[in-house]
């Protein structure tokens, strides 16, 4: 059994590289580290915890000096979490010697940090490291402790992309097939005007030797042969014309609909991924990829690939018409195309690299003005406008160095290329005189020649300079298909069984759910009867809203099955099912529209009568006749025109509309006056009236008429039973209610004697 490898002190963030090279003993080895991101008080703070061959150190905002604790018997390393976010506590037989705050996306880095300490510590007093657990190794570049079996290191694995190959752009098939005639249709009259665009070169070799050159040396013109060699030249000139306008007109139709196939596909491919999906994107990066990435796609397919297309046909056609004409001089013409070929090889690695990376910072561009624009309100609420404009001048700076990094690539290339097509001209010119003083050749095929190598070399250059085009094409088709690679953790199932109507019985059958490596429910057993009204009741971070989201199949269950009138949710179609599901959420997302719109969201072919009576149910008729378009008024992005409760309450005639068999309430009055919420729950009572509905709610009181209150705690069921019963149990429930009633911290009053010794010494 080996020891775990070392890591050098050069691994470590760089702002603690100097602080901690003074605290480290001599000989003494840095196994494990772990960069925090919150204090005590859980503000957002950086600090440092360092596993070592000889002890644990660490040290946060909160410590003036570094903490420091040797190897010893009874030492113990623990992690848990609540309400969001993770605590690392360093406890022996006796107390609590230290604990860490951290966010719970850096939970995975937690687990190995412990296990890396429990391996040194057995291993300090034992001598021997666990046969159970053989010696990991830690990531070099971010500190992440792996375990044995695992070599990469899944967070530089997250960030790192793999650069994209330019046979990435082969997989856009699959949407230029349909259009597969026209593109054939394209490629013969690309080969055709090709063709007519080398007919003049060739006609101005008989015109210079038949012509010109017996006219300079005394003899008469010949009129016939000039003005068939010019008819010539001028008929070549009109049919390269006319085809080349067919041919770009054909494949810009054929470009134009592939590009919309591609954003259509995506998009829809997006709407159908699963909620887990989108908690892990932003939403500027995933616009710039259906928007600015299709369109690069779109130019590249309809102008640059039919110039490449072009370019190489010339190239073909021009080595041909050389070969033919005199091979020696061909032979001198062609000398830079390998080295230039070889260039291309040389920066295209690069450049595909680096304009993968420009995407992504560019899409940071996005994200930041995705991120201000929808909450401009908030900004300048808090008079963050400089703070916001140095993010995003941050974000343009990053987008101007990598692109800086690529263009100092670029710039040397293009103009190497340029030097040497001069360079092969002058040769050519060399050559050819020297041909022509041997009389091997004439003066008209000189010139022929140079007319076909001007050519021939503007087309090399023009293929050098699609190098930079066709790796930023492949980078947006990349990032295109990460998206279309991207299997839904909430799949449709093989063999839907269809239900044209439900009853609304819920089962949950020893439900559990994981997000990540952090456990969220565990083992709940629940039975909810058609036309039942429970109430989920717990503090912050106890499982509601999970629950809420397994049963609406945001994301599915990892332990046990959801049932609805005796079927796995799993088996039913995912679109069909939520269409029995109305839901009304603490903050109502209303579309830019019109009220009458947005009401008929759910059923886009309802009368305009039904909209009025979803709406008078809804208890909002009255204040939508007063806006001056009445239903036809428009709500503004994202519903800004309509006050909290007016949005709410269109929202609840949005779910009335579509009469859902199951109703689930989330706070659905948490974010209103009193005068409001009396309003809202009227058509609350409308709404529930004969749904099996399931609520969640911020303030207690509003549950009282529940059938059944559901306390959850730590993501368990810890009680059942009606508000009267549970206040008589004088248990979890009737803590949280007397809590709340007297405006005291809930989860000090309601917590297990072991959470509050933990709460309690965490505030010191």
């Amino acid at each position: 059994m080996q020891q775990m490898p070392y890591l050098s002190l050069n691994n470590l963030p760089s702002t603690w590289i100097d602080g901690l090279s003074s605290q480290l003993a001599h000989e003494e080895n840095i196994l494990a580290w772990l960069e925090i991101d919150l204090d005590r008080q859980l503000h957002f703070a950086t600090g440092l915890i360092i596993v070592t061959d000889q002890r644990l150190l660490a040290k946060t905002a909160d410590d003036e000096n570094w903490q420091t604790w040797s190897y010893q018997p009874g030492l113990l390393l623990t992690q848990r979490d609540h309400a969001g976010v993770g605590c690392l506590e360093l406890c022996d037989q006796h107390a609590r010697l230290g604990f860490w705050r951290y966010r719970l996306d850096h939970a995975m880095a937690v687990n190995r940090l412990i296990e890396c300490f429990t391996q040194q510590l057995e291993y300090r007093l034992s001598g021997n490291l666990p046969e159970s657990s053989p010696a990991s190794i830690q990531c070099t570049n971010c500190g992440a402790f792996l375990p044995s079996e695992q070599d990469e290191c899944p967070f530089c694995e997250k960030q790192s992309h793999t650069p994209p190959s330019t046979w990435t752009l082969l997989r856009l098939w699959r949407f230029a097939k349909p259009y597969k005639g026209r593109l054939l249709i394209g490629f013969l009259l690309t080969l055709c005007s090709t063709a007519a665009t080398l007919v003049p070169p060739y006609l101005t070799m008989p015109l210079m030797d038949n012509v010109l050159i017996p006219y300079q040396n005394g003899q008469p013109i010949n009129t016939d042969l000039a003005t068939f060699y010019l008819s010539g030249l001028l008929g070549a000139a009109v049919l390269a014309w006319m085809l080349g306008w067919a041919r770009t007109y054909m494949l810009a139709l054929v470009s134009e609909r592939i590009g919309a196939d591609l954003r259509t596909t995506t998009y829809e491919h997006l709407l159908n991924l699963s909620q887990e999906y989108f908690g892990g994107k932003r939403t500027g990066d995933l616009m710039a990829r259906i928007g600015a990435e299709t369109d690069r796609i779109n130019l590249f397919i309809s102008l640059h690939l039919l110039d490449f297309a072009t370019d190489v046909i010339m190239i073909c056609m021009t080595a041909v018409i050389l070969l033919s004409i005199n091979p020696w001089l061909a032979l001198v013409t062609l000398i830079p195309l390998p080295i230039i070929a070889w260039l291309i090889h040389l920066v295209r690695d690069r450049l595909r690299i680096g304009f993968e990376k420009v995407d992504r910072i560019w899409a940071e561009v996005n994200n930041v003005l995705a991120d201000t624009i929808p909450g401009i309100r908030v900004v300048k609420a808090f008079a963050q406008e400089k703070r916001e404009a140095a993010r995003f001048y941050a974000a343009n700076q990053r987008n101007l160095q990598i692109n800086d990094r690529v263009n100092k690539v670029w710039s040397l290339f293009t103009p190497t290329v340029t030097l040497l097509t001069e360079i092969g001209l002058l040769v050519v010119w060399v050559f050819g005189i020297w041909q022509i003083s041997k009389d091997e050749i004439t003066v008209g095929v000189l010139t022929a020649f140079l007319a076909y190598i001007g050519r021939f070399y503007i087309r090399l250059d023009s293929m050098s300079r699609i190098v930079s085009i066709t790796q930023k094409a492949a980078a947006g088709t990349k990032r295109i298909f990460d998206i279309l690679d991207h299997v839904s953790s909430v799949p449709e199932p093989a063999n839907p069984t269809h239900l044209p109507t439900i009853q609304g019985q819920i089962e949950l059958r020893h439900v559990g759910f994981r997000y990540g490596t952090r456990s969220i429910t565990h083992d709940i057993n629940l039975v909810i009867k058609p036309g039942e009204m429970i109430g989920l009741v717990g503090h912050s971070g106890s499982g509601k809203s999970t629950l809420v989201n397994l049963i609406c199949r945001f994301y599915d269950v990892t332990e046990g099955t959801i049932l609805v009138d005796g079927y796995d949710i799993r088996t039913l179609p995912v679109a069909e099912y939520r269409k029995h599901i109305g839901l009304v959420l603490q903050e109502p997302f209303l579309f830019f529209g019109t009220i009458a719109e947005n009401i008929a969201y759910g059923k886009p072919d309802a009368s305009r009568a039904e909209i009025v009576a979803a709406a008078r149910a809804a208890h909002a008729h009255e204040f939508i006749l007063r806006l001056p378009h009445g239903y036809d008024s428009l709500v503004g992005e994202r519903g800004q025109a309509l006050s909290g409760g007016e949005r709410q309450r269109i929202s609840i005639a949005r779910a009335l509309l579509i009469n859902p068999r199951i109703l689930i309430l989330d706070e659905a009055t948490s974010s209103v006056d009193t005068t409001t919420e009396k309003v809202i729950q009227k058509a609350l009572d409308n709404l529930v009236r004969g749904r099996t509905t399931i609520a969640i709610a911020h303030r207690l009181s509003t549950l009282r008429e529940a059938n059944r209150l559901i306390v959850l705690d730590r993501g368990k069921i810890v009680e059942i039973g009606n508000h009267a019963e549970l206040m008589a149990r004088e248990g979890y429930y009737y803590r949280l209610y007397l809590a709340q009633a007297r405006n005291v911290d809930t989860e000090d009053r309601i917590a297990a004697p072991a959470m509050e010794h933990s709460i309690a010494g965490d505030m010191k």
